[in-house]
């Protein structure tokens, strides 16, 4: 048997080149398509204390949820705080226990 050197720095080169040519690609595509995903998503680029936010991604990662459907529920649930006809709609109470038809049935006796 025969032991062969390999030159691995012919190798390790290639893989840098690769690596540049990549990121060069990336780089053009990202700015051509810059202003399109700008107008297709947007990024909030906020934070919060370390503690909490090691929790929160404990939590979703335990749950499976994603960062987007955590902001999407509470989105919904603060919406649903302040809009009443999308509470009931989320909830799926078309009538809401029937207090609105109560309420019309009264005579206003005020």
């Amino acid at each position: 048997m025969t032991m062969r050197r390999i030159n691995t720095t012919h190798i390790f080169t290639e893989v840098i080149m690769e690596k540049k040519d990549r990121a060069i690609k990336d780089k053009r595509y990202e700015e051509r398509h810059k202003e399109e995903r700008k107008a297709k998503c947007m990024v909030w680029g906020t934070s919060i204390p370390r503690e909490k936010a090691e929790k929160i991604n404990e939590f979703l990662k335990r749950y499976g949820y994603t960062k987007v459907e955590l902001i999407q529920a509470g989105y919904e649930e603060l919406l649903a705080r302040h809009d009443t006809d999308f509470a009931k709609l989320k909830d799926g109470y078309d009538d809401f226990f029937g207090f609105e038809e109560i309420d019309k049935r009264k005579p206003n006796n005020y």
